[in-house]
């Protein structure tokens, strides 16, 4: 290509020479001209002009060309160059690819190895996984039946009456225990709670109170079992519920014949039916046999086998969309209730014992006699022998409750309206100063609002006529003025501050109904006598300030 172009540059250059002499021999005189117009003509010197013109171009042409080739092949060079490098770096790393190759061929036999020493290892510990797992199912199946439960009570509460010095104090409750299914058809429970002071000391011996109050010089409260119950309840009969041991409440009563902190101890059978009908809901039935003293010879000598046996029936009425009514009846006999009489106190020990109070309960307010190892025996005694304490009456509750709850177009805003008649059927005259046959008690109280929810708040009021052999005064609500021969007004607020906390705040003010009567509450300073007017018992009144935590 190269000797082309040269060969192609000398032509041009002789051609240049030839059209040099032409165009000289055109320009020379016209004389001269005639000499040589034999010679070279015009047409030739333009043919040789357009040749020379298209030689040049294809001249150009040609160097074009050569430096696109030139390019092209100083590219190719410098391709070439990075391909060498790239094939020293490729087989480096080839070189380097087969020693990690060889290193990673040991390595994975190695690695063979250590996997199937971890796959005997997994083995192993799948296997005790599986054993710990079904341990832990266990552990869980046993604890997810069981429900824990409890609360915290922190009482502030004061006492004011007239001539009487007021008193204040704060007091502590505290309640825990849990709820559990043994299997499908039995279930049980067992919870502890706070005992209350007597005399001093640290005392289980008052069943209506799990108070403590905050004195003794900062020495420990004390805690006991409060209830411990086993129920039967079978899958295939759900309307049979049996009870045994020391349990909550079931049957319906109000705190005016027992305390709610009270726990009885006994049996208990209950059938309920629920009823298809547009009024009658549903219809229990239920008997109650209550143990509460074994006779021996150390304690209550010339005394039986102490109980309390009844039934009880109630019935869930609806009546329209937003009244719902529950009228309940019980009959409860007591059977040699007189050891109750005795163990409440000093009075008359028995003969050889020390005069102390057996049952730190509520104080006595039923109408009592001594009797045996008297000068002079009482003829109405039930029993002699020993030095003892008798109840003037029997006891054998017959109660009617009527539980009225009314929802209203507010749903945090329900009311309730309850009324409960009771009156004991084995009561007699306690002297000649008693008005009437002190057997009846009633309670009314009614409330608006509820405590299920956060910022519900409820309000209420109950008032209470007790006459003095009505109930038993030992087992009645501790807060009231006396259990019994007493009026009692209560007023309360709750507010649930949070799910789990409510505020409450009650005002209880009550007075003795006849202060002439035998064990009647009243001031020392109060004196009756037969012309005395009654009611003469200045009104005492007693505010809580309760903070109850749930959980």
């Amino acid at each position: 290509m190269r000797s082309a172009l040269k060969s192609c540059v000398l032509l041009q250059c002789c051609v240049v020479l030839l059209c040099s002499v032409v165009l000289v021999a055109q320009e020379a005189p016209a004389g001269s001209a005639k000499k040589r117009s034999s010679g070279v003509t015009a047409q030739d010197v333009r043919e040789l002009r357009q040749a020379l013109a298209a030689q040049q171009q294809q001249i150009q042409q040609m160097q074009e060309e050569m430096r696109r080739r030139d390019e092209l092949l100083q590219q190719m060079q410098q391709a070439l160059a990075q391909a060498q490098t790239n094939a020293s770096t490729a087989q480096e790393k080839a070189a380097a690819a087969q020693s990690l190759a060889t290193e990673q061929g040991e390595s994975v036999s190695k690695m063979q190895g250590d996997l199937a020493d971890v796959k005997l290892n997994q083995t192993n510990a799948a296997e005790t996984t599986q054993v710990e797992q079904k341990r832990v199912a266990r552990v869980e199946d046993t604890l997810g039946r069981f429900r824990f439960s409890g609360d915290v009570r922190v009482r502030y509460e004061n006492f004011f009456q007239d001539g009487v010095q007021t008193r204040n104090r704060e007091r502590i409750r505290l309640r825990f225990g849990f709820l559990g299914k043994l299997n499908e058809d039995f279930s049980a429970g067992i919870f502890l709670a706070t005992g209350a002071w007597s005399n001093g000391a640290p005392s289980f011996t008052d069943p209506v109170s799990t108070n403590e109050t905050l004195t003794g010089f900062f020495e420990r409260k004390a805690v006991g079992f409060d209830r411990g119950w086993i129920t039967f309840n079978p899958q295939n009969h759900k309307w049979l519920e049996l009870t045994g041991g020391k349990w909550a409440y079931t049957w319906i009563r109000t705190p005016m014949t027992f305390d709610s902190d009270l726990n009885p101890e006994g049996f208990s059978e209950k059938a309920s039916f629920n009823l298809n009908h547009s009024v009658f809901k549903k219809v229990t039935f239920q008997a109650m046999q209550i143990l509460f003293n074994e006779a021996n010879s150390s304690s209550f000598p010339g005394f039986d086998d102490s109980y309390a046996a009844g039934f009880a029936f109630n019935t869930r009425l609806q009546l329209g969309k937003r009244v719902t009514m529950t009228p309940s009846f019980s009959l409860l006999d007591w059977h040699n209730e007189d050891v109750i009489a005795q163990a409440a106190s000093p009075a008359t020990p028995l003969v050889g014992s020390a005069a102390t109070r057996v049952i730190n309960a509520n104080a006595m307010t039923n109408a009592t006699r001594n009797c045996g190892a008297v000068a002079v025996p009482n003829p109405e005694c039930r029993a002699g022998g020993a030095a003892h304490r008798e109840f003037v009456s029997k006891f054998k509750y017959a109660d009617f409750i009527l539980d009225t709850n009314i929802k209203t177009p507010w749903a945090r805003w329900p009311i309730r309206l309850l009324g409960e008649y009771e009156k004991n059927l084995d009561a007699v005259n306690e002297s000649p100063t008693a008005s009437g046959k002190q057997d009846s008690a009633y309670w009314l109280e009614a409330s608006i609002g509820q405590t299920r929810n956060k910022n519900d708040f409820q309000f209420g009021y109950s008032f209470g006529h007790m006459e003095q052999d009505a109930f038993l005064s030992q087992f009645g609500d501790s807060d009231f003025r006396a259990e019994t021969n007493v009026v009692q007004h209560r007023l309360y607020a709750n507010w649930k501050v949070r799910n789990n906390t409510i505020l409450s705040y009650t005002l209880f003010v009550g007075r003795t109904l006849d202060c002439r009567l035998q064990n009647a509450a009243k001031p020392s300073a109060v004196t009756c006598d037969a012309s005395t007017p009654g009611n003469l018992d200045p009104w005492l009144k007693r505010m809580q300030f309760d903070v109850v935590y749930s959980f």
